[in-house]
């Protein structure tokens, strides 16, 4: 089980999972390619950069972004939707071309996480903007 689904609070959902673009995975691709011709040494590399984007988990709820990092320890930031005050796309020319970009998410006061490398950048922020929609419509907890 993941940790976005471990970590959901009653009556709390997942709206959207965010994965990694292809091109997130070129120190996993460059170790591959230099563990060819030194027939396995680099073979350590290529454990630790699949075990670490394997690690990675984005997402939003239907009350909170997520992002999860580490495979040993664990790294996580949550901005409540409530709390998001700007969601900025930055996609350059080739991540226009490719698919890819970051998405950065302001929250009040200081807070503020980056949601880098992923597809569909687009997508995510349009899954970001109506989770929540759908949360300042809901009808007031009891």
């Amino acid at each position: 089980m993941s940790y976005l689904q471990e970590s959901l609070a009653p009556d709390e959902h997942i709206v959207a999972i965010f994965s990694l673009h292809w091109t997130a995975k070129g120190w996993l691709i460059l170790w591959i390619v230099l563990t060819i011709p030194t027939i396995g040494i680099a073979l350590i590399g290529v454990i630790y950069e699949y075990l670490r984007l394997r690690a990675i988990e984005q997402g939003v709820t239907n009350r909170r972004v997520v992002r999860k990092r580490g495979f040993v320890s664990r790294e996580t930031e949550e901005l409540r939707l409530a709390s998001i005050e700007t969601i900025d796309l930055h996609q350059s020319g080739w991540g226009r071309l490719l698919g890819f970009g970051d998405i950065r998410i302001t929250g009040r006061g200081e807070s503020s996480m980056l949601i880098a490398r992923i597809s569909d950048p687009l997508g995510a922020k349009r899954a970001i903007e109506g989770a929540y929609t759908i949360t300042e419509n809901a009808p007031p907890a009891r």
